[in-house]
């Protein structure tokens, strides 16, 4: 890396904004473990998969706003804990109106239920359903529009058709992690799809 007196955090914000997403990769790796421990402390109440999805949605975040900070007003995991934060309340809130008696549940692809064994992998599911009807060329473009985060796992399941715990152990990642992950990614996917759509 270029040495320019920074800092090396500051240095891959740096490339980060001028959209390099291994960069931004990298950015996640320094900052993944210090990010959960800080949603876990704050919100008691949020189990491990939902701290997953919320450490996954606040990168993303980032991601897109990632232009808008300024390493004068704060520095990045400051910055990133404030996203997090924001999300989190945005999620228990959502969740308070969708089931205001109970506790936090997520939902998968079809409305049940879940938790990491909730997250079907081989049954007939939204996921399976879009490998169906799309063809490969198609689903390869929307996945090299995806952040490098989510990119790499969304192919191996969705071109390569490997399974969640074969991406894990072949990434080197939790199960929890690779699950939410591939999540999001085809949340952003139908959400390409719907703008192409339009």
């Amino acid at each position: 890396m270029e040495k320019t007196g920074s800092r090396p955090i500051d240095e891959l914000v740096v490339l980060a904004q001028g959209g390099n997403g291994l960069a931004f990769t990298a950015l996640w790796d320094r900052h993944i473990d210090q990010l959960k421990s800080y949603i876990k402390t704050r919100f008691k109440n949020i189990d491990d998969y939902a701290v997953d999805d919320i450490c996954s949605r606040s990168f993303e975040k980032a991601f897109r706003q990632i232009q808008t900070y300024d390493e004068k007003k704060s520095q990045f995991l400051t910055w990133l804990c404030t996203i997090a934060r924001n999300t989190s309340l945005d999620l228990l809130e959502k969740e308070k109106r969708m089931h205001p008696k109970n506790q936090i549940v997520y939902l998968d692809d079809e409305a049940q239920a879940s938790g990491v064994e909730g997250i079907p992998d081989q049954s007939e599911d939204a996921l399976n359903s879009l490998i169906k009807t799309e063809s490969e060329e198609e689903r390869a473009k929307y996945i090299e529009r995806l952040p490098e985060l989510y990119r790499t796992v969304a192919r191996k399941r969705l071109i390569e058709g490997m399974k969640y715990d074969e991406i894990a152990e072949n990434l080197d990642l939790e199960l929890n992690t690779v699950k939410t992950r591939i999540r999001r990614a085809k949340q952003m996917i139908d959400a390409m799809r719907a703008d192409n759509d339009e």
